[in-house]
């Protein structure tokens, strides 16, 4: 049988927060230094330190929003060693990650002249791990506040006289892990402890994010909603796809099989098991939905590229990513009533990033390009969707979501299979499709993007459909996205 996705344009869900196409900036690797900041006086194009390529590559997807400085390294940054003059900036040895040299040349300042350039929401993660609720606080109270207390007159003294009035609060990173090795019980207290001394200041409200579980640590979602639901406004949610379940030899980024690919986004299909799951526990707890789900650490994870440091988890990026890319964000859209949030792991060269960088030259990966053909979703109502169609090991051959937003009806459909094109029928209902335009992503499951050659896979317009009494009707070539406009 075609594969059919139906769906009714009078019936509208939530509106899908552009915040679910945000990225995760780390002190890991290359994705701070050489992939987002440069310094001022680099040879390589630069705005205030910050690369103007990789700056302009981003706002054309609209990154809604940044999460820094981590991860783990989040929990052993002390914010008071990146403000100030560079030459007095306290250095460090990064032990999370390559037990490289921290100079502390890009913090707080520097992070937020990157959002301010980026036009994006700053995410702040918190140390707690080993770090104080006064240290925390007084972060708050350095970015935030208009008062005229010590603290204040530090950032004046730094070179910016009003408050950033950040938002988005992290408190505490992992800390099931790498952030303290906690018990819920007792990050639920920490939790408690250190909101309270996180104060609003001014008309800016703090949106309240604890750090939730790991995959399927149902307990620890039990245990935070609760005791410490209503003192938060997240929570957040971490998994990462491996082809393999072996941590230890996770597969190649870009040497694999079709029994590879295929394994690979049977377990990026866990998502939607972790989603439904954890849900229903902040269902029990929180009916009324105040708490949303932030999935701040999602992508893929292989071997390192051959060569490089295992500690920058540095790794290339093929269809296969853009198939995993797809179905999240596809499955990401279709929870837009609870999820709030997501962040890819990571922005620049580090895991399933968007952007590669070597020297003064920049790739564009496949993921990108999923971005790319992603974007309208953003701020747009959801409108649910029934896709009805062909199984590929064992797995739906087309996975499928869609928005509308000033009378423009967007539709993001996957083909996942790696050598079958699927013929594919849009049934719309309460919609007169008057125009329609489609773009597409489409390669072998192992083609990338290199420093070679740069453009092998790109977006580009595809005009193999018809609009017919059926509906609107395509054939979607093997492992292809694919972003359908239609307008009324």
């Amino acid at each position: 049988m075609s594969a059919k996705i139906k769906l009714d344009a009078a019936n509208l869900g939530a509106v899908i927060n552009r915040n679910i196409y945000g990225h995760f900036s780390e002190h890991l690797g290359r994705c701070i230094y050489g992939g987002l900041f440069v310094g001022k006086d680099s040879p390589i194009p630069n705005v205030n330190g910050m690369r103007t390529d990789v700056v302009e590559a981003l706002k054309h997807i609209k990154v809604p929003v940044l999460r820094w400085p981590g991860g783990c390294f989040a929990d052993e940054y002390h914010w008071e060693d990146g403000v100030g003059p560079q030459e007095s900036r306290k250095r460090m040895v990064n032990t999370n990650w390559g037990g490289v040299v921290e100079d502390n040349s890009f913090g707080t300042h520097e992070f937020l002249e990157l959002c301010g350039q980026l036009g994006c929401e700053p995410y702040i993660n918190a140390n707690v791990g080993s770090g104080t609720v006064r240290e925390m606080a007084e972060w708050v109270e350095y970015l935030n506040s208009e008062g005229d207390s010590t603290v204040v007159k530090k950032r004046w003294a730094n070179g910016r006289k009003d408050p950033w009035n950040v938002k988005y609060w992290g408190v505490g990173n992992e800390s099931w892990g790498c952030g303290g090795n906690m018990r819920p019980e007792y990050y639920a207290d920490e939790f408690r402890r250190y909101n309270t001394y996180c104060r609003n200041y001014g008309a800016n409200r703090l949106f309240r994010i604890a750090c939730g579980p790991n995959a399927d640590d149902w307990n620890w979602t039990e245990v935070l909603m609760k005791n410490a639901a209503y003192h938060c406004d997240a929570i957040t949610l971490h998994y990462y796809t491996l082809p393999t379940n072996d941590w230890s030899h996770k597969g190649s980024a870009t040497e694999f099989t079709a029994a590879e690919y295929y394994a690979t986004l049977k377990h990026t299909r866990k998502m939607e098991t972790l989603l439904d799951g954890h849900l229903a526990i902040m269902d029990k707890h929180d009916p009324a939905h105040k708490v949303g789900l932030i999935v701040d650490e999602w992508g893929t994870w292989y071997d390192v590229e051959p060569g490089t440091n295992p500690g920058f988890l540095y790794q290339q990026n093929t269809m296969r990513d853009a198939m995993v890319a797809a179905f999240n964000l596809n499955l990401f859209n279709s929870h837009a009533d609870r999820v709030v949030m997501a962040n890819i792991a990571q922005t620049v060269n580090v895991l399933q990033a968007v952007v590669l960088t070597d020297g003064d030259q920049m790739v564009l990966t496949p993921t990108y390009h999923v971005f790319d053909l992603f974007k309208a979703h953003q701020d747009a109502q959801l409108v649910p969707v029934t896709v009805a169609c062909n199984q590929v090991e064992t797995l739906p051959q087309v996975n499928a979501s869609a928005s509308l937003k000033d009378g423009v009806l967007t539709v993001t459909a996957a083909n996942i299979a790696a050598d079958k094109a699927e013929k594919v029928v849009l049934d719309i209902e309460n919609f007169d499709a008057k125009q329609v335009s489609v773009r597409i992503l489409t390669g072998d499951i192992c083609a990338k993007n290199t420093f070679e050659d740069q453009h092998a896979v790109e977006i580009r317009d595809f005009t193999g459909f018809e609009v017919t009494d059926e509906g609107v009707v395509l054939t979607l070539p093997a492992c292809a996205v694919a972003e359908i406009t239609v307008r009324g």
